[in-house]
């Protein structure tokens, strides 16, 4: 076939796509573990309306009441489907919670993709068609690696990692992979003391603040804290308040939002991972467009791992901003 007839091929067919479109409009429904009030979820919904609007599809997002409710996000799923949407984007926080609700709207010819939080066996564990999200073992792993370039060259090692939804999938992932890390830290430093322990720790950042400050109380040779969440930054904030000097005790975890952010600019936080939130919302629906129209397979998307330090910092306030990180 000439360039000529291929890009005429093209324009025709991208011609009859908009229209179909336009004149069927998608129907998108996703649902999720968090509730409104999660800075992180608003840069997933700023990536989920932003696709939506540009494919002039039909779309909500549907929070939880309660923050990490897989009951409330279980009835949503169910009271969603039961308008026959086209697609259904959803975290799966939990191994068995959805199973049968996905497997249903699968065979009823619902697309199914999981963005955020999937089955930790994958397509093994759950009938969605493609994830789009962290890789939550290997990020806890770079959070522990990249801090432990701020360990004290000397001395015992005290390490609390912070399980902020013990049982559900991405919490659980992450702070594996941090203790991996830090197992491997102390098989490699065998004359150091190492001294790994977890702490159930909540996703309300007043709790978390109460009992990781009751911890450091207890145990004040603590060296670092990682969180699997963002909720560290109330931590910092507790530190900064007893006049802790920033550094004391090293702080890092996951996400990037504006409380964060003040806190590495303060000191108290070194490292960060990013996992990229606007595109876990806009990808699933570009996605849902392309299988409904031209017939491609969801498929599974990385959304990375990306480390952030404070230096980085002054270029993500603007993005933070804008609702994109």
């Amino acid at each position: 076939m000439s360039k000529l007839k291929l890009l005429t091929l093209t324009a025709a067919l991208s011609a009859g796509l908009a229209t179909a479109v336009a004149a069927e409009p998608l129907n998108i429904v996703f649902t999720h573990h968090s509730s409104a009030s999660n800075p992180f979820w608003q840069a997933v919904k700023k990536g989920f309306d932003d696709a939506c609007s540009k494919l002039e599809a039909n779309c909500q997002m549907i929070f939880t009441q309660t923050e990490g409710s897989i009951d409330q996000q279980s009835a949503n799923m169910q009271a969603a489907l039961a308008r026959s949407p086209d697609a259904l984007i959803t975290s799966i926080v939990d191994n068995q919670a959805f199973d049968q609700i996905i497997a249903d709207a699968r065979a009823n010819g619902v697309i199914v993709i999981a963005s955020n939080v999937d089955d930790t066996d994958g397509a093994d564990g759950s009938a969605r068609q493609a994830f789009i999200g962290q890789g939550f073992i290997p990020a806890g792993y770079s959070l522990g690696k990249a801090m432990a370039e701020f360990f004290p060259a000397e001395g015992p090692i005290k390490a609390l990692v912070g399980v902020s939804a013990p049982g559900q999938n991405w919490s659980e992932q992450r702070a594996a992979g941090v203790i991996q890390y830090l197992e491997e830290f102390a098989a490699t430093n065998p004359d150091r003391e190492v001294v790994i322990e977890r702490l159930d720790t909540g996703t309300d950042g007043a709790v978390v603040a109460d009992r990781v400050g009751a911890y450091l109380n207890a145990n004040p040779d603590t060296t670092v804290y990682f969180d699997t969440g963002l909720w560290h930054a109330f931590v910092a904030q507790v530190l900064a308040d007893r006049g802790i000097e920033p550094g004391t005790v090293l702080m890092g975890g996951f996400d990037i939002v504006s409380e964060v952010l003040q806190q590495m600019e303060a000191g108290y936080i070194q490292v960060q991972v990013d996992q990229q939130p606007y595109m876990q919302g806009f990808m699933p629906v570009m996605q849902v467009y392309l299988a409904k129209t031209v017939g491609l397979s969801p498929s599974d998307i990385d959304t990375g791992q990306g480390l952030v330090f404070v230096e980085d910092v002054p270029e993500l306030w603007d993005l933070s901003r804008q609702g994109v990180r």
